[in-house]
């Protein structure tokens, strides 16, 4: 009969979730040194949060936490009043909201499923888990906020939801994900040897730097383009949280990238750092597409070609975040004001009085 002495923390044939404590059944629990977490393949025991090592995680988990939000909290009346009116859109801007929705009422989705059934498995740091535990619901609360708007204009939800099925431009962005999800989800996959190691942290790379860093770009300068102009000013009321807490995933998920190669520098090879930039020139080519897909014509003044210049200058950035060189010569960045929405901690809303800072009371701060 298998006992706890059979199996112990750190012997040969466990996996850290098994690791279990002393019960006084003759089990000697070991304690969790930090200098002994590690970010995969750790043989410490992940139930035992603290002491912390990787406290950016715990403090990125606290500012989730304190930025809650529900997006039955936003008032879409006008919205849909707005929508109502025949006179109140361009098919212009109907076009842009309808893609918009089609892309993103399956994104987080894809991204909670990435998390939940993937790469959560394969992190054996406890806070960056505990983390991961708050992204996953918060990915939640941004699938609930496309329906809502969904269900608020009344559109029709099959083929919202079918889009990334329907519209190519869709459809090829999330074919480009899907494979990156299938390695982490395959119950066969294990981390532990160089080629597996490498395979996380390239679909790591994906999810913080290419889906949730650069995918959703286009669609939240759409959406909150709209809202400056005074229209559609619920949806980008949510669309603006839901492009703060995306924020903080990327930054996380970059943080945690920098962690992998930091304790496994042999990940980082020449090769390796090769096929990242193609991946990073495929993103910008397939999202360059959906601009144009989305707004085939000018729009709020904007147009399609604005945006090049606009991918372009976030993918330099998000490649010299995770240590590449920058892909593109002498980007710019065309929305500064998209940075402004990211950055200030309080504002206004866009066209009301109240504040619109999401942080639960306790956490409030008004300085």
């Amino acid at each position: 009969m298998l006992t706890w002495d059979d199996e112990r923390p750190g012997q040969e044939g466990t996996t850290p979730a098994q690791s279990m404590p002393s019960d006084g059944a003759g089990l000697l629990a070991k304690r969790v040194n930090a200098d002994d977490k590690r970010i995969i393949n750790g043989k410490t025991d992940v139930n035992q949060l603290v002491p912390f090592k990787y406290k950016w995680a715990w403090d990125k988990y606290l500012a989730g936490c304190a930025n809650h939000w529900m997006p039955q909290e936003v008032n879409m009346q006008r919205d849909i009043e707005l929508w109502k009116n025949p006179a109140g859109l361009t098919d212009d801007e109907r076009r842009l909201v309808k893609r918009n929705l089609g892309f993103f009422v399956t994104a987080d989705s894809l991204a909670a499923n990435n998390i939940v059934l993937g790469t959560y498995r394969h992190i054996t740091a406890p806070e960056c888990r505990q983390y991961l535990l708050r992204q996953a619901f918060e990915e939640a609360i941004h699938t609930h906020a496309y329906q809502y708007i969904v269900e608020s204009l009344g559109l029709d939800e099959q083929e919202i939801f079918n889009a990334y099925n329907e519209v190519p431009s869709i459809r090829d962005k999330d074919q480009f994900l899907i494979p990156f999800i299938d390695t982490l989800t395959d119950p066969a996959f294990k981390t532990g040897t160089v080629e597996a190691d490498q395979k996380l942290l390239r679909s790591l790379i994906v999810f913080a730097c290419l889906m949730e860093g650069l995918f959703f770009y286009v669609g939240f300068t759409q959406i909150l383009a709209l809202g400056r102009q005074n229209k559609m000013t619920g949806a980008a009321e949510q669309y603006h949280y839901i492009l703060r807490d995306e924020s903080m995933h990327c930054n996380f998920g970059i943080d945690l990238i920098n962690a992998v190669k930091g304790e496994n520098q042999d990940l980082w090879t020449p090769t390796f750092r090769k096929e990242i930039r193609t991946l990073f020139l495929d993103a910008v080519e397939l999202e360059y597409r959906y601009a144009e897909d989305t707004m085939p014509r000018g729009v709020l003044g904007l147009n399609a070609a604005m945006f090049q210049g606009y991918l372009r200058f976030i993918a330099n950035r998000r490649a010299v975040q995770i240590g590449l060189d920058p892909l593109f010569a002498n980007e710019a960045n065309p929305f500064p004001w998209m940075s402004e929405m990211i950055d200030l901690k309080k504002e206004r809303n866009f066209f009301e009085t109240r504040v619109t800072e999401y942080q639960t009371g306790g956490a409030l701060s008004w300085e």
